[in-house]
C-alpha cells in the first residue's frame, strides 16, 4: 500500500513534565484533528514501557523501565484504525539510553512517564491511511 500526501501543518512543541507520552501524543492529534501525520520527539523519561511483537505467538510482550532515560529518537505516524475511524492512533518506535549509555528500545507503549521533552508533528493532508487488520501478520497494517 503507498499513499501520497503533502505537508500540512508543523506543530512543535514541549512535551508535560508527569504526562504519559504515547497518550499526550494521541491528545495532541485529537485536539488537532490530525488524521495522518509524522512525529518525532527527544528528550527524558521518569520510567519507560516497549514493546516486542513477537511473531509466532502474535502478540506484544513488554519491558518496563523504572528509572529515567534519555529518548534518544522517537519515530512514528499517526493514522487511524478502521474501527475507530474519528479517533488519531499513534504508532511509535522508541530508542532509551540508560545512565551507563545502554541503548534500548522498542514499540512505544503506554506507562512511559515523560520528564522533559520536545516533539514535532507534521501533518500530512491529502491522503487517508487507516489500519485494518492483517491476516499474515495479525497486526493492525495500513490497507
Amino acid at each position: 500500500m503507498i499513499a501520497q500526501g503533502k505537508p500540512g501543518r508543523v506543530f512543535m512543541g514541549r512535551l508535560t513534565h508527569g504526562a504519559d507520552l504515547l497518550a499526550e501524543l494521541t491528545a495532541f492529534a485529537a485536539e488537532k484533528g490530525i488524521r495522518a501525520a509524522r512525529v518525532e520527539a527527544i528528550g527524558a523519561v521518569k520510567c519507560a514501557r516497549t514493546g516486542f511483537y513477537d511473531q509466532a505467538a502474535r502478540k506484544y510482550g513488554y519491558h518496563e523501565f523504572g528509572k529515567p532515560m534519555e529518548i534518544l529518537a522517537l519515530v512514528g505516524n499517526v493514522s487511524v484504525k478502521a474501527e475507530a475511524p474519528g479517533k488519531p492512533f499513534v504508532h511509535a518506535h522508541v530508542t532509551l539510553s540508560d545512565e551507563e549509555g545502554r541503548a534500548f528500545g522498542g514499540h512505544l507503549a503506554e506507562g512511559t512517564t515523560v520528564f522533559a521533552g520536545e516533539f514535532c508533528m507534521v501533518e500530512l493532508t491529502g491522503v487517508e491511511l487507516t489500519r485494518r487488520p492483517d491476516e499474515v501478520t495479525g497486526l493492525a497494517l495500513w490497507g
